[in-house]
This record gives structure tokens, sequence and C-alpha cells, in this order.
């Protein structure tokens, strides 16, 4: 009887493994973003801002079509509602989420 060869999973035709350079790969923490549009795009900036400096500055801009910042809006909707389903609601304050340097307390 011949031994049969293992075949290797087939790749889901859905998924695309991304190819993340070194430089991508460990992130960039933002607690501040921003987003502007124009019939052709919308620009999202991602920012830090820290105690005692005013404004904030910019980390990453992305910039794309409004068809995808919409499936980002639907795929970000969807995680955060896996995400809650594992871990709890994400609860919202009651008072205003600081948004910028004049909002952190010395």
């Amino acid at each position: 009887m011949a031994e049969e060869k293992k075949k290797k999973p087939e790749p889901d035709a859905a998924f695309v493994q991304p190819d993340i350079p070194d430089e991508v790969a460990d992130g960039a923490y933002a607690n501040v973003a921003q987003i502007v549009f124009s019939p052709a795009e919308f620009v999202f900036d991602f920012g830090r801002a820290v105690p005692g400096r005013s404004g904030f500055k910019i980390i990453s801009r992305i910039i794309t079509t409004p068809l995808h910042a919409k499936q980002f809006l639907l795929t970000l909707s969807e995680n955060v509602s896996r995400f809650e389903g594992q871990f709890g609601e994400i609860k919202i304050p009651q008072r205003p989420v600081p948004t910028g340097p004049e909002d952190f307390k010395q």
C-alpha cells in the first residue's frame, strides 16, 4: 500500500497574508484621531498628546477612498462586537474623554 502524501492545507481565498515590514510591525501608540474628507478621499490622522505640551504630534496618516472608509467602519464595528462578546462591554464614561493636552491633569 503506497503511503499518501500529506497535502498542505489550501490557503483561504478570502484571507491574504500581509507582509509587514519590521519598521511597521511594532506599531505606534495613538491617543488622538482626527478625520477630514473630500468627495474623493478620507484622511485619518492618528497622533499622540502628552501632558504639558500643547497640541499633538501626528504619528501616522492614512488616506483612503470613501468606499474603503465605509468598509473600515463596518469591519471595526464587527470587531468591537466580537471583543465585547469575549471580554465584556467597553464602557464609555459619562464625562468627556480626554481629547487633547489640555485635558491631562498634573
